[in-house]
């Protein structure tokens, strides 16, 4: 037999189909020695003032002329037809004729040794006024919810984008092997882009926001069967990620190896979920503290279960909470949510700042944009509805605490009926842009390629607002 005959013909494909076989080797191995894993960049890119964010959406659009952005103008000319400025060349939502001004709800109290007016609404952020640092100049491009809320969390107003705590994931992987790097807790109906503001978009699918439940199985799907035990459960994730590493070695697709690291996560969840999602251990102060009930689902019982996730290595955990879109009823709609929502929110604040974790712990509480400062009367069963608020793009507001921001600051101002920003204009591609500087990453470098074009959270856009740093 001719010396070459029982050599194997070493084709391009061949020799890429076994490189893929051990790449994907060396990501189940890596994944199993606990090492995180991260996007391709040198990320951090200099060094972080936060190491993780919980990020508290408020969906609907809070009014932030009623809460935080004080306007006497607005008390003064309440019950007068708004000015032709406010209406005319205007675009809204729903308000068609022309409506009459809308007084705040509250009145406001300088709160803190900084003197920050905010709402009597909200006496929990009034109690950590000097620990926050609120944009009162917030605009944004998109008028109706689901479109703006893709646009803030995933930096563009369609779907296929991944979102915020994705990139995160991306570019910083996972502090515990155990636990996923992005969650997401959603109290009340899902925002209007749905689960699109958790996923993975183009990235690897294992990027992607687990959605924890507050009743039933924490994650759906997770439990064994009845008659499964563990080291059974074993076997089949083994087998399959020894199917799956065939697979990639004939087509080379990385969402193969991606479907290797979900698996093996799952497994490693069944473990730790139960004992992170187990608030029974909580002592009564921690319940007292945030005003949550024991085993009641509530917005409360999510932020303390966002202070425990954080704990124990989760990076971005995002809260998602409904009911803030108030076309109608506002003056009893509003002070509801306030209620449900200020007290937990503060209390998140003072117990990671107990802790010794607010300094690279990053709070952003959002919502997608804000509300109108003049009336909009619904029609309804033959009668007006009480007066509520339209959605409004071109002001609203945002606050942050801990992870590196100034501490009783109030950036930006709007004109006297809080309907523009006539200083210091914060757009919502800006604020990623210094979420992600604040986490040490520059967003410019922070990129994907997908089909042909480097992608990033900030599109072409963004600015990092330094004065809003420490």
């Amino acid at each position: 037999m001719p010396p070459h005959a029982s050599l194997p013909t070493l084709t391009r494909r061949t020799l890429l189909a076994s490189l893929g076989a051990g790449l994907g080797s060396v990501a189940l191995g890596s994944l199993l020695r606990g090492t995180a894993r991260a996007g391709d960049h040198p990320t951090p890119h200099f060094p972080a003032r936060a190491k993780r964010v919980i990020y508290l959406h408020m969906v609907g659009g809070f009014s932030h002329v009623d809460l935080v952005d004080p306007k006497p103008t607005l008390r003064e000319l309440h019950g007068e037809p708004c000015p032709d400025s406010l209406f005319e060349g205007k675009r809204f939502a729903f308000i068609k004729d022309r409506p009459t001004i809308l007084g705040a709800l509250r009145e406001f109290r300088p709160s803190g040794a900084s003197g920050v007016e905010i709402s009597n609404l909200l006496p929990g952020l009034q109690s950590i006024a000097d620990k926050v640092t609120l944009i009162r100049s917030m605009k944004t491009n998109e008028i109706n919810h689901g479109p703006a809320q893709l646009l803030l969390l995933t930096g563009f107003p369609r779907f296929g984008r991944p979102s915020f705590g994705a990139w995160m994931s991306y570019g910083l992987g996972s502090e515990n092997e155990d636990l996923p790097a992005f969650v997401a807790l959603v109290h009340g109906n899902y925002p209007g882009a749905g689960n699109a503001v958790w996923g993975s978009g183009f990235l690897p699918s294992d990027h992607q926001g687990v959605e924890l439940r507050a009743k039933g199985e924490p994650v759906l799907f997770l439990d064994d069967p009845s008659g499964v035990d563990r080291a059974a459960r074993r076997r089949l994730v083994d087998t399959i990620g020894d199917m799956n590493r065939i697979e990639h070695a004939e087509y080379g697709d990385p969402e193969i190896l991606a479907r290797i690291r979900q698996y093996e996560m799952a497994f490693r969840m069944q473990a730790s979920v139960p004992e992170a999602m187990d608030l029974s251990t909580e002592p009564d102060d921690a319940y007292e503290l945030y005003g949550a009930s024991r085993g009641e689902p509530s917005f409360a019982r999510n932020c303390l279960l966002a202070r425990r996730l954080v704990e124990r290595g989760v990076r971005f955990v995002q809260l998602f909470d409904s009911g803030w879109d108030n076309h109608n009823g506002i003056a009893s709609r509003l002070p509801a949510k306030c209620n449900e929502v200020d007290r937990p929110a503060s209390a998140l604040v003072l117990d990671l700042e107990r802790r010794g974790l607010l300094d690279d712990t990053l709070v952003v509480f959002s919502t997608e944009f804000g509300r109108t400062p003049m009336a909009q009367a619904v029609n309804g069963l033959g009668q007006k509805a009480a007066p509520g608020r339209d959605h409004h793009v071109d002001a609203f507001s945002v606050w942050m605490a801990g992870g590196g921001t100034k501490r009783g600051l109030v950036y930006g101002e709007t004109d006297e009926f809080g309907y523009e920003v006539v200083r210091d204009p914060v757009h919502v591609h800006d604020m990623n842009a210094t979420i992600l500087h604040l986490l040490g990453i520059d967003h410019e470098r922070l990129t994907y390629r997908y089909q042909g074009r480097d992608f990033r959270l900030t599109d072409v856009h963004g600015e990092v607002v330094h004065d809003l740093i420490a």
